[in-house]
C-alpha cells in the first residue's frame, strides 16, 4: 500500500485527582486535572491489505486485542467501515502501570494516526466516542493541551498553559512496580473521605495555577487514590517526604500510581534533585527529568 507514518504517544500526570463518588454505572464520578508530558513512546503505522498486525519492542507486551492499540485500530477500522487494513509498531519508553496514561496515549495515538492514514475517514465527534468507549483517559490525548477532565474523566475541557509552571521542570520517579487502577478503586470502598470528595478542588487548584505562585498552586495538588496506595506502599510515602524537603514545590503520585512526581523550578534543579534521589534511594528506580 505504500502509505506509512510514525507519532510520538506521550504521556501525562494528574496534577490533581478527586473522587466525588461511585456511580449507577460502576465508574467514579471524578475531577481530574490531566498535564501532558514529552516523555514518549512511538508508535510507526503503515496501511496493510487487511487485518490488524502489531509488534512491539517490550517482551512480554500482549500484541492482540488484549493491548489498547490494537484495540483503537479494530474499532477505527469498524467505525470507518475501511476493509484495508494495518501495520502497527510500538515503541516502548513510558513504563507499564505507572499512572502516566501511557496506554491510554497510545490508544488515542493509534485513532489520530488511523485517521490520517485513512484521510480523515472520521469527524471528532466519532474519535471522541471512540476514545471514551476505550477507556476514561483516552479521550485527553486526543489533544495535546493541560484539560480539565470530568465524569469519569472521559468529558475533558481543555486549558492555556499556566503561568506558575512556566520554567518549572517535572522529576518523576517509578519504583519498578505497578498498581493496578482496578485495585486502587475498589480500595477507596474503605476510605469514604477519599471515595467521596468535596467538590470544585480542581477549579480552585487552575486558578492557582494560573498565578506565578508555583508553591502556592502546589499546596493544592491532590490524589485520592493516595489514601490506598501509600498505605500499601509506604516507600511512595517515603518518596514523595524526601523530594519536598530537598526542594520540591509539590510531590504527588499520579493517576492510580505507582509513578510519584515532583515540581521543581528549573530543569537544572529538577536534574540535581534526581541525582539527589538516585543517591538516597538508589539507582534501581527509574527516573525522568522533563522540562514543563
Amino acid at each position: 500500500m505504500g502509505v506509512s507514518l510514525e507519532r510520538e504517544s506521550p504521556c501525562k500526570v494528574n496534577l490533581l485527582l478527586n473522587i466525588l463518588g461511585r456511580r449507577a454505572d460502576g465508574f467514579h464520578e471524578l475531577e481530574t486535572l490531566f498535564y501532558p508530558i514529552r516523555l514518549c513512546d512511538r508508535l510507526s503505522l503503515a496501511r496493510a491489505t487487511h487485518g490488524i498486525q502489531l509488534s512491539c519492542d517490550l517482551p512480554g507486551l500482549p500484541t492482540d486485542a488484549r493491548n489498547l492499540v490494537y484495540r483503537a485500530a479494530a474499532m477505527f477500522l469498524e467505525a470507518a467501515k475501511v476493509r484495508d487494513g494495518v501495520r502497527l509498531r510500538l515503541e516502548k519508553h513510558i513504563p507499564l502501570a505507572a499512572g502516566l496514561g501511557g496506554g491510554s496515549g497510545n490508544a488515542a495515538t493509534t485513532l489520530l494516526g488511523m485517521n490520517e492514514l485513512f484521510a480523515g475517514a472520521l469527524s471528532p465527534a466519532e474519535l471522541h466516542r471512540l476514545a471514551a468507549a476505550l477507556g476514561s483517559d483516552v479521550a485527553f490525548f486526543l489533544q495535546d493541551q493541560p484539560a480539565l477532565a470530568t465524569g469519569r474523566g472521559e468529558q475533558i475541557e481543555p486549558l492555556h498553559a499556566f503561568p506558575a509552571l512556566r520554567g518549572a521542570a517535572f522529576l518523576l520517579v517509578n519504583p519498578g512496580f505497578g498498581i493496578s487502577t482496578a485495585w486502587a478503586y475498589q480500595q477507596l470502598a474503605r476510605f469514604p473521605a477519599a471515595l467521596n470528595g468535596q467538590p470544585g478542588r480542581a477549579r480552585r487548584l487552575v486558578s492557582r495555577l494560573q498565578t506565578t505562585d508555583l508553591k502556592a498552586a502546589g499546596a493544592e495538588f491532590y490524589n485520592s487514590l493516595e489514601a490506598p496506595a501509600l498505605e500499601k506502599y509506604p516507600l511512595l510515602a517515603l518518596f514523595q517526604e524526601f523530594l519536598r524537603a530537598n526542594g520540591a514545590a509539590a510531590a504527588l503520585m499520579s493517576g492510580s500510581g505507582s509513578t510519584t512526581f515532583a515540581v521543581v523550578q528549573g530543569r537544572d534543579a529538577a536534574s540535581a534533585l534526581a541525582e539527589q534521589f538516585r543517591a538516597k534511594f538508589g539507582a534501581g528506580n527509574w527516573t525522568a527529568v522533563v522540562p514543563a
